[in-house]
């Protein structure tokens, strides 16, 4: 799909700030001039004659790097003397968006040199610049190079230019200096001109802040059968609540004379009820009275109704209540109205857990609690309920920050996930009902950053939990970003790529995109496609994207400089495109639902709100709708077990499951239409068949006598009985069947009580092929809470002569123990592991993935039995051996091996292969082995800054080997390089039992200087460690030398108040970097920097990379900043810097952590279970702490990041270490 740009890249040097040509025109101008450039330059012929003026202009090259250095080589005129050089003659004005413009030397002052190759003569500058000269009398020509000077095509973003020349003053807009990223202006009169928008697609402006009333800050939206857009308009989010005293507000927006623009607007509804709604879902009737919206807002979900029809709220109406994440992105979101009427809707993960109207925690039709205390349910999760709320479940679970769920008639849903900032790994799902998708690890709650057995190898994969069984796959994969509003396009206006597929918004890239899928065995795979983009804008933030009646699409725009860190820069704007064919007058057809074919053609709509009314209409019609919706139901009658069957000629697939839907709910004969269409030729017809009859199955349908249409014809049995044996017909055979049907029937046996489940899932199970994850997943989540017997039913279909070893040979027997958790004997999947391990079937880099597999099983003996097994039994193969070995002791429970020698001799070897890993110090831990006491300290010396180095020196404080530790502190091996080291472990682990060995050290007067310092700084991390070294130094018992090591580690000490008054006394703090105070952010924005040496401070003085990773470089502490330039504007980016607390990215919140000791511990939560927690420190030092051992926990509203690198760097440094980060982009492809 090629995009066009709704600006042209040859007359972006015509275009002003805002995009639109001037009247002016250049009688010069480039192409855009980069490092793809040959030779760096462009030759530069031009007509001047008659000419009194002449004026030079650069520009940026619409990418908005700033490294844009540009040179005029040899410049010149030509004259009636000759030629004469334009360097001779005094410009009259002159300016650069960065630098200084110069005669014979660049803009950084240096010597002009071009592609390597040094300038005659010339003049440097930078974009966007602007030089005006008085032409001498009669001249004809001017003729010059115009190149990108080596002081910018060296920098790493390199540089990207136009040059123009002009005869009379350029218009105001090319003189003014610094634009916008890309060039685009933040004008709503020029909105569109910073996009580009899809081959055979426009978009137009439809509401912004320009408009007449304004329109600001979008979060959702929503069109209703007239056209007209009702919207979310928030201003009192996060640290803005409050500045809009009347609250925020729902508006509706019209276009009453069809142009495609909104002339009108509704005030619905404004109050402090709906501040930083997150979602809306409008409901309508054919006469207005009685309409009414559902909110998404707070804590709260409930109706506003419009009794009158006068487009106002009447009467508000709780749904429910109890929602976590008040003022957060991640807590509950918009509703949507499903095909089968009922509700859809998700939250994030701070959303935590759901009540109804009156406060009552829900329990869902499973029998679960609605929370996400990991019984079963944790993180980010989706719902479905009836439109009162009942009929409540829960359909998936274990999301981070699901924005938005969407629901295609066939009752497929999709939806998007945000990843922790910085991880590029935003993911798009297909939702497979009662999955687990992998944020967190499922038996234990930990995050994704914790070690574990066959890690992903790649980050964004790892984050999912993606290698392990119970994960549900992702469809696809985006990068980073920050991913909002979603749709299903089910319309006819937009080219055909993007009918029935997933449109979304996000607004971390700045773009609107298609996922475009198709069917892949029981799953799918998707491609993407843009359909508008932030081109020239990234203010330009989707929030979400809504169907109009007439096929269009409508984008709602946030908005803003920056995204994530639930902050708000910009409060006063807020734009809604329109996006369809190039000029599509925006007409909406007459709605009349009072016929039946009045409805039917409203049911047709790819507007919800419009199939809404229609659904309703039809559905109170009851009988009287229902031959009409059958012969579309029912249009054609199977070829059964098609799977390439089409519906050509006739009703579509999607109209026919809405009327399919429709006649699932008719109270005496719904059972009969849904047991029709589970024989259907079309697999997508059928699958809505299975998920309409396990609805029916919930309402207490399932027990209904039917007549058996499969195998056993005409014998009675019950509809749930049906619904399972009419897709299993053929399974036993060599038949074909849809993979998509046998998934969706092993989704409707999840919650199945029937007595036959065990042998249907048996059944399915044959058809696993050994490589389809989604369905092999699918298998699963139908077996759970019913594995033993599910499993014994499988053994029933194998010969009775088979030996469980010859299964081992079978790829599908293979994953489908890697999947199972049974427990019985017999069943057991932990045995049948350990037997698999154990066999040649399995190579040594095959093993980590059966051996994580083992991690998911129950505690049992059997599953004891099998470690002990895989613990000391030798498999052949030397590099199997040693893993199996470590990996299954590093799980047992500890216990005396001393008095088994083969046990302790086969530990020992388990020992000496993983000496100066992790496991080491595990197992050390974990049998207690004093022998291996040295070898701990070893590696705490040779690693004393790492963690290892740090786990190691502090499980030797824990098992009190202080006799150990203090004389290697006393010790002068080395020239005391061990002694050292020791301190300097020790001094990292932050541990309060460290202070009683380091004081004497810090005392002793005769210890090397830097021994003492390190003890110094190790001491002062307990309170009664610093409360003894403010004491000496209070006395004076350390000379100068020692002055900055106190006053570094007593500023940073737990002490009281009192205490911190002497040391401020005792050690001021020094001044700052420079005394100027630094002005407002938006002059802040417009300051040029030099990204390379932006990048050196970054690594340097400005100490960044101690917490920030950058393309696989530094520490990660903070958010990942590889692509932090695609994210944030150049102002957030500064405001980021300079205020680091006021936005702070979800899960990098930093926690204080008081233990019973009375020491303190302050970090970011990697990770928690039910024993202890990971803190990460801003050392990069992951320490874990012991739940018993936690006096209180609070989260702080400071962020982990410095407040004062003002003081470590000058504005114009500031301003280099951000003209950096606008350099780290997505690498283009």
């Amino acid at each position: 799909m090629l995009i066009r740009p709704l600006a042209s890249l040859a007359a972006l040097a015509l275009l002003s700030a805002s995009g639109f040509c001037f009247a002016q025109e250049p009688k010069f101008q480039s192409k855009v001039i980069n490092r793809e450039t040959p030779g760096h330059a462009v030759e530069i012929d031009v007509d001047v004659t008659g000419a009194k003026e002449l004026y030079l202009v650069v520009r940026d090259g619409g990418d908005g790097f700033g490294a844009d250095w540009a040179d005029w080589a040899e410049p010149r005129l030509v004259t009636p003397s000759g030629e004469k050089k334009l360097t001779e003659i005094k410009w009259k004005s002159a300016g650069a968006d960065w630098g200084n413009v110069a005669v014979g030397k660049n803009a950084g002052g240096d010597a002009m040199k071009i592609a390597g190759k040094a300038v005659e003569y010339g003049i440097g500058t930078h974009a966007n610049s602007v030089i005006g000269f008085d032409l001498p009398a009669g001249t004809t020509r001017f003729k010059a190079r115009g190149g990108i000077d080596n002081g910018g095509s060296g920098q790493p973003l390199g540089s990207s230019v136009q040059f123009a020349v002009y005869t009379q003053k350029p218009p105001v807009q090319v003189t003014q200096g610094s634009v916008p990223a890309g060039g685009g202006s933040r004008e709503a009169k020029d909105a569109v001109s910073g996009l580009d928008v899809a081959e055979g697609l426009e978009a137009l402006l439809f509401a912004s802040e320009a408009s007449n009333p304004a329109m600001l800050n979008p979060t959702s939206i929503d069109i209703d059968h007239l056209g007209r857009v009702w919207v979310c308009e928030v201003v009192n989010y996060r640290h803005r609540k409050g500045e809009r005293k009347e609250g925020d507000r729902i508006l509706i927006l019209e276009d009453t004379n069809g142009d495609g623009v909104a002339d009108k607007q509704t005030v619905f509804h404004q109050g402090t009820d709906v501040d930083s709604a997150h979602g809306i879902c409008v409901l309508p009737t054919p006469s207005g009275k009685g309409t009414k919206i559902i909110v998404s807002a707070n804590d709260n979900v409930f109706f506003l109704h419009d009794e009158d029809g006068d487009l106002k709220s009447d009467k508000k109406e709780m749904l429910f209540t109890g929602i976590a994440g008040t003022q957060h992105d991640h807590g509950i979101h918009a509703f949507h109205f499903g095909p089968d009427g009922k509700l859809y809707f998700n939250f994030g993960n701070s959303g935590n857990q759901i009540k109804d109207k009156d406060g009552k925690q829900i329990v869902d039709l499973a029998g679960n609690e609605v929370t996400a205390a990991r019984k079963p349910y944790q993180e980010g999760m989706v719902f479905r309920c009836n439109m009162d709320g009942s009929e409540f479940e829960t359909l998936g679970w274990n999301f981070r920050n699901n924005w938005e769920i969407a629901v295609d008639s066939f009752g497929t849903l999709w939806q998007s996930d945000n990843d922790d900032d910085g991880n590029k790994g935003v993911r798009i799902n297909f939702v497979m009902e009662f999955g687990d998708y992998g944020y967190k690890d499922q038996m234990t709650g930990a995050g994704w950053q914790s070690p574990r057995t066959n890690m992903e190898t790649e980050i964004p994969l790892r984050h999912w939990h993606l290698n392990d069984p119970g994960t549900v796959p992702n469809l696809l994969q985006t990068g980073a970003g920050s991913p909002t509003g979603i749709c299903v396009y089910e319309g006819d206006l937009l080219p055909e790529i993007f009918r029935n597929q997933v449109i979304h918004c996000d607004a971390g890239p700045n773009v609107v995109r298609a996922y475009p899928v198709k069917k892949s065995g029981a799953g799918y795979t998707a491609e993407t496609v843009n359909i508008l983009t932030g081109a020239r804008d990234n203010w330009f933030r989707p929030s979400d994207v809504c169907v109009a009646p007439d096929g269009s699409l409508f984008v709602a725009d946030w908005y803003d400089p920056g995204v994530g860190g639930h902050r708000m820069g910009d409060a006063d704007r807020g734009r809604l495109f329109r996006v369809a064919p190039p000029k599509t007058p925006y007409k909406v057809a007459k709605v009349d639902v009072s016929t039946v074919d009045g409805a039917i053609a409203a049911l047709k709509s790819p507007n919800e709100a419009t199939r809404y009314l229609a659904w309703n209409a039809l559905h109170e019609m009851g009988e009287k709708a229902e031959a009409e919706l059958a012969k579309i139901a029912k249009w054609k009658k199977p070829p059964v077990q098609r799977s390439d069957a089409s519906d050509k000629d006739g009703p579509s697939a999607t109209l026919r499951a809405r009327a399919l839907w429709l006649l699932s709910k008719l109270k005496t004969k719904g059972l009969l239409h849904v047991a029709e269409a589970l024989q259907d030729g079309n697999p997508d017809i059928r699958i809505t068949a299975i998920r309409a009859a396990r609805q029916l199955v919930n309402a207490g349908a399932g027990q209904t006598p039917v007549q058996s249409n499969v195998g056993d014809q005409g014998t009675t049995i019950t509809f749930e009985e049906l619904m399972i044996r009419s897709q299993l017909r053929d399974v036993m055979t060599s038949t074909p069947i849809p993979m998509e049907v046998l998934r969706e029937t092993a989704v409707a046996l999840r919650h199945s009580k029937l007595p036959s489940k065990p042998l249907y899932w048996a059944q399915l199970a044959t058809r696993h092929d050994g490589k389809d994850r989604w369905y092999l997943e699918a298998l699963g989540l139908a077996a759970e809470g019913n594995w033993d017997a599910c499993i014994a039913a499988l053994k029933k279909l194998e010969p009775a002569d088979a030996k469980p070893e010859s299964a081992f040979a079978n790829p599908v027997a293979r994953d489908l123990i890697w999947r199972g958790r049974g427990t019985a004997e017999g069943t057991n999947t932990a045995k049948a592991l350990a037997m698999l391990l154990a066999s040649d079937h399995v190579s040594a880099a095959d093993a980590p993935r059966y051996v994580r597999s083992l991690d998911f099983q129950p505690p049992s003996q059997q599953k004891d039995d099998a470690l002990i097994q895989l613990a000391f039994g030798n498999f052949g193969d030397e590099a199997k051996t040693k893993f199996i070995n470590t990996e299954a002791i590093s799980r047992l429970k500890g216990f005396d091996v001393s008095k088994n020698p083969a046990q302790m001799a086969a530990l020992n070897r388990v020992l000496d292969g993983v000496k100066g890993q992790p496991q080491f110090i595990t197992l050390v831990e974990k049998f207690n082995v004093a022998d291996r006491f040295p070898d701990l300290l070893a590696l705490a010396q040779a690693k004393p800054d790492d963690q290892i180095g740090i786990d190691s020196v502090k499980l030797l404080l824990d098992k009190k080997a202080n006799d150990l530790l203090s004389a290697a502190l006393a010790s002068d091996n080395d020239k005391g390089r061990s002694a050292l080291a020791t301190a300097t472990a020790l001094s990292n682990t932050g541990d309060v039992n460290a202070s009683p060995l380091l004081l004497p050290v810090v005392k002793n007067d005769k210890a090397p200087a830097d021994l003492r310092r390190q003890a110094i700084k190790g001491a002062a991390r307990s309170k009664p460690g610093a409360t003894e070294i403010l004491k000496l130094a209070e006395s004076k018992a350390f000379d100068d030398t020692f002055a900055p090591a106190l006053s570094a580690a007593l500023q940073a000490a737990p002490l009281d108040a009192a205490q911190k008054t002497l040391v401020a006394t005792l050690f001021p703090a020094p001044a700052g970097k420079d005394s100027k105070p630094l002005p407002p952010l938006s002059e802040l924005a417009k300051l040029k920097g030099n990204a390379g040496n932006g990048q050196k401070l970054f690594a340097t003085t400005g100490k960044c990379a101690t917490c920030h990773i950058v393309n696989g470089e530094g520490k990660e502490v903070g958010p990942n900043l590889s692509e932090i330039g695609a994210k944030l504007s150049r102002q957030a980016l500064f405001e980021s810097i300079v205020f680091p607390s006021a936005g702070i990215s979800h899960n990098y919140e930093a926690w204080t952590i008081v233990l019973n000791n009375g020491t303190t511990q302050t970090g970011l939560l990697v990770s928690e279970d039910g024993e202890k927690l990971s803190l990460k420190g801003i050392d990069a030092i992951v320490r874990t702490i012991a739940i018993k051992d936690i006096d209180e926990r609070q989260k702080n509203t400071i962020s982990l990041m410095p407040a004062d690198l003002a003081k470590l760097l000058s504005q114009e440094e500031m301003a280099d270490v951000v003209e950096y980060l606008m350099t780290l982009k997505k690498a283009k492809k």
